[in-house]
């Protein structure tokens, strides 16, 4: 296993801010995962001997928080809501219309490594769903017919070029400033 000699300062700045090695472990795994994808048990095993600790105790914390991971997501990492909200908009079916366009399970990496599906917990934005992440970029209103054309596009490699489906960080940077009038005294 190589790190970049970044994440191993990073590392080596971040363990002796704990008191005690063990404590740092959860911040230890993310930047590990942050570069290589996910936590190998090569990684697993390096991680338990850098902080001074049995391999396993770095295994139950893999296996037990969602958010980290022992293989690799696919290229294009699809998550999709399914907190009440986003459920009641339809987010089960847009869940399974992905699936079936892109070719994975929800949960999997689809065998070519091109695509991976998770239906997680709250991607907070609750008032504009389906919502659905493409990587970090959120899309809202990800819904029947919308889902299906969503997922052609994102097959097509199109999506970050349409103007059908901005995603909420885009908008953000491509929307003009507001006006501010100025008063005269």
């Amino acid at each position: 296993m190589e790190l970049s000699e970044e994440t191993l300062s990073r590392i080596e700045d971040l363990i002796p801010k704990y008191p005690e090695k063990r404590s740092a472990a959860l911040m230890v795994i993310h930047l590990v995962q942050d570069e290589l994808g996910a936590i190998s048990d090569d990684a697993c095993s390096w991680i338990a001997e850098k902080l001074e600790i049995e391999p396993i105790n770095i295994k139950e914390l893999i296996t037990f928080y969602p958010m980290l991971r022992e293989t690799p997501w696919g290229k294009k990492h699809v998550r999709v809501c399914r907190t009440l909200p986003c459920a009641l908009r339809g987010s089960y079916g847009t869940c399974k219309v992905l699936e079936e366009k892109l070719g994975v399970k929800e949960g999997h990496v689809r065998e070519d490594g091109e695509f991976s599906i998770e239906f997680m917990e709250c991607l907070a934005d609750c008032g504009e769903g389906p919502v659905v992440m493409v990587g970090e970029e959120t899309f809202e209103n990800i819904e029947g017919k919308n889902a299906e054309k969503f997922a052609d596009l994102l097959i097509q490699e199109k999506l970050n070029t349409s103007k059908d489906f901005v995603s909420y960080e885009n908008s953000l940077v491509t929307q003009s400033p507001v006006s501010k009038t100025t008063k005269k005294k």
